[in-house]
């Protein structure tokens, strides 16, 4: 219990723990893109690829991937699952057990084109942001790839 959910017990009389603890839910983006599902694969998945859109700099050992966005710090994220040309899932080693991103491909039955779907955490305050976030990387990734 943290002093300010103290403070709100000794006041209200009442406190719960969902008042501490911000819940952040998972949200999907979908993008249609025009390359097959391995090249997209291959800029989702190594870190080659990965520097060329999603982090400055990209490295990988032992199934933990090390991102930087600026020359002194990274950020961890293990790799979780991946198929390939089909999936690849990460977890931020800062992060709780159970949040996850993921960069999934697919094609659609339809048109047959490939889509690459985002899934994510935030909280529900900053889904707007982070969506936006996520839509500036993928022009990124789709200036790369020539899109």
């Amino acid at each position: 219990m943290t002093v300010q959910s103290l403070f709100l017990y000794y006041c209200t009389g009442h406190y719960t723990i969902r008042d501490e603890v911000m819940s952040k839910q998972l949200y999907t983006l979908e993008f249609p893109v025009r390359c097959s599902p391995s090249i997209l694969y291959e800029f989702l998945s190594t870190p080659a690829g990965l520097a060329e859109w999603f982090a400055d700099k990209a490295d990988e050992r032992d199934n933990i991937f090390y991102f930087g966005w600026d020359s002194s710090s990274y950020e961890k994220a293990e790799l979780l699952e991946k198929e390939q040309d089909k999936y690849i899932r990460f977890h931020w080693m800062t992060a709780p057990k159970e949040e996850y991103f993921e960069f999934r491909i697919e094609k659609s039955d339809i048109t047959n084109q490939t889509i690459l779907i985002i899934k994510d955490f935030a909280e529900k305050k900053e889904l707007k942001d982070q969506s936006m976030l996520w839509e500036y990387q993928v022009k990124e990734l789709f200036h790369r790839l020539g899109n």
